[in-house]
């Protein structure tokens, strides 16, 4: 995953919102690239995280967790309990995404400490986990503050972040603007900006796209961490869809 990310390749994945180890299994086997399991605005526990990733094992499909803004704890038990990458909320300085990129280090390049129980098939692999964990590890770091902005290309440099993925909507809360208003000539030029720092710097540049059509376009103009949607966007779209075909004034229709 990260060599394709590494070598500009594209790749697409779904935010998991709904906390369901069957709807995990059910897009693992999709063919989507990566998944990633929403904590930062979710309940979920840590057992169930752990259950999520059990539904994965038996795809392809990169397993990742989104955790709470830049906690080294919640980085560490996200990949203790098998997660292969963490997206970061909430990034605004080079200084912040070193600290995000130690926290999923063994030392000496980093300060995780050791204890990768389901991940290391619960100490079977110790060996081979330790050897391979820390270029094994994908780091996404979400871009949403005007912070993140000004420090833009310091971050983009900082050694072991893999994706820089743009927030638009708590991007456009920072800086002043409704986000209902979306598309913005402001936030087109920050877009444009960090497509190109990520052309320079060669790193992945992510966005998420609420339509084929929309996914394609972001594509074409160089984004290769895409998101599409989410597990709960997907399914409320399509029951919306089938309400609407059946129409509310069909007859025999309950009220």
């Amino acid at each position: 995953m990260r060599a394709r990310l590494r070598a500009g390749g594209p790749t697409v994945g779904c935010f998991m919102g709904l906390g369901s180890p069957n709807v995990a299994e059910l897009l693992g086997h999709v063919g989507f690239d990566w998944l990633v399991i929403e904590t930062e605005h979710s309940g979920l526990d840590s057992a169930e995280v752990e259950h999520m990733l059990m539904a994965l094992s038996g795809s392809a499909s990169v397993p990742l967790v989104r955790v709470p803004p830049r906690d080294p704890v919640s980085i560490q038990r996200a990949l203790d309990l098998g997660a292969m990458g963490v997206v970061v909320p909430l990034v605004r300085s080079a200084g912040e995404a070193g600290e995000v990129v130690s926290a999923t280090r063994f030392p000496p390049e980093g300060r995780r400490s050791f204890g990768p129980l389901r991940a290391a098939r619960y100490s079977l692999d110790y060996g081979e986990y330790l050897d391979s964990a820390n270029e094994n590890v994908l780091v996404v770091l979400i871009l949403e503050t005007a912070e993140a902005v000004a420090d833009l290309e310091a971050i983009a440099s900082t050694p072991g972040v893999d994706v820089l993925f743009l927030g638009l909507f708590d991007l456009c809360l920072s800086l002043g603007l409704d986000p209902r208003r979306l598309p913005l000539p402001e936030i087109d030029t920050v877009i444009e900006r960090t497509l190109e720092i990520g052309r320079s710097h060669g790193i992945a540049i992510g966005m998420g796209a609420r339509t084929p059509e929309e996914l394609v376009s972001l594509r074409n103009r160089g984004f290769t961490f895409l998101a599409y949607a989410t597990d709960y966007f997907l399914l409320l779209d399509a029951a919306q869809r089938g309400v609407e075909a059946f129409g509310r004034d069909s007859p025999g229709r309950r009220p």
